[in-house]
């Protein structure tokens, strides 16, 4: 199912999104109360019937109930409603989105799966008020319909706090750090909808000599850029004294990553710019995409520990 990501135009700021509820659990008689969710085709592998499941004698939290056979590959089962605290009331149509992110597949338990929206970004608000007060480590935007909202599902960051072990690292491989005074010839800017994936990757780089900048999606980012264009423009300040580099995700709401790199390479003054995808998005499927658009390389998040090597033999490259 994910392949149909692929017939989107890249770098048109539009994204495919799977529309799936859970059926909350209520007292006999009692209608259940279905809350939507959402999360990017680009994740997901296929959605099936929920199968046979074997239970595990150890797990690292009660809503991984157990694990199945999908075509020789044994998958871990997580049950979504248990991980949100939202009892579930299943029945003969729960099903089972089976996703691939990070080179990690897993399978989360839902009540149903409704249809495949196609979007903008633009669509998609950050959680804010009292849905981020509750959804700051679970979800990543909210998309509002005429008759109901979709929270888009975190699926990396609840894999991630079920298994630490699969969480990005920051041990740094290979090169030595950049000597402090050197700082301002890499100047990055880091663009990230997470602050903890944001401020990690700001933590890793900057212990590698790196100065580093951040903004929280494509759109703010872009505006930035393109202040620092005018001022080149106007002849107060050449692009490289404000920035050698981007690294940005791909999935921000406002504007993607793939959009923002798009504009950078489109743009006869900023095109020059060394950019770098970094994202749990990148398979062998999508790679394409970014090629599409002209970054300059992509970094998944499992290959953390060699993104400050890589940006800086893209600045020195550049020079």
């Amino acid at each position: 199912m994910a392949q149909t990501n692929i017939l989107l135009e890249t770098g048109t700021n539009e994204l495919e999104i799977i529309e799936f509820y859970i059926d909350e659990a209520t007292e006999p008689g009692v209608k259940p109360y279905r809350a939507h969710y959402g999360v990017n085709v680009a994740k997901v592998l296929e959605i099936i019937r929920l199968p046979k499941v074997t239970g595990m004698p150890q797990t690292p939290h009660p809503c991984v109930i157990g694990t199945f056979n999908l075509r020789s590959r044994v998958i871990p089962l997580i049950d979504l409603s248990m991980w949100l605290g939202k009892p579930m009331a299943r029945d003969e149509n729960t099903k089972v989105i089976v996703s691939e992110f990070n080179k990690v597949i897993n399978a989360f338990m839902v009540s149903g799966v409704t249809r495949i929206h196609r979007l903008s970004w633009s669509e998609v608000e950050p959680p804010s008020g009292f849905v981020a007060s509750f959804a700051a480590n679970n979800f990543t935007g909210v998309v509002k319909f005429p008759d109901h909202i979709v929270l888009l599902l975190d699926m990396e960051q609840i894999i991630w706090d079920l298994n630490p072990a699969l969480a990005m690292r920051t041990e740094r491989e290979h090169a030595a750090a950049i000597p402090a005074p050197d700082r301002s010839a890499y100047k990055t800017l880091v663009v990230d909808d997470s602050n903890s994936i944001r401020r990690l990757i700001a933590s890793y780089l900057e212990k590698d000599g790196f100065e580093v900048l951040q903004d929280i999606n494509g759109q703010n980012a872009w505006d930035r850029l393109q202040a620092w264009k005018g001022e080149a423009a106007r002849g107060e300040r050449p692009l490289a004294e404000n920035v050698n580099l981007v690294v940005t995700d791909i999935e921000m709401p406002s504007m993607d990553g793939h959009t923002l790199c798009k504009n950078i390479k489109d743009d006869p003054i900023l095109k020059s710019l060394p950019v770098v995808l970094f994202s749990s998005l990148i398979n062998d499927q999508l790679y394409h995409k970014g090629l599409s658009v002209g970054a300059d390389d992509q970094v998944t998040k499992p290959e953390v520990g060699t993104l400050a090597e890589r940006a800086r033999k893209l600045i020195e490259d550049h020079r």
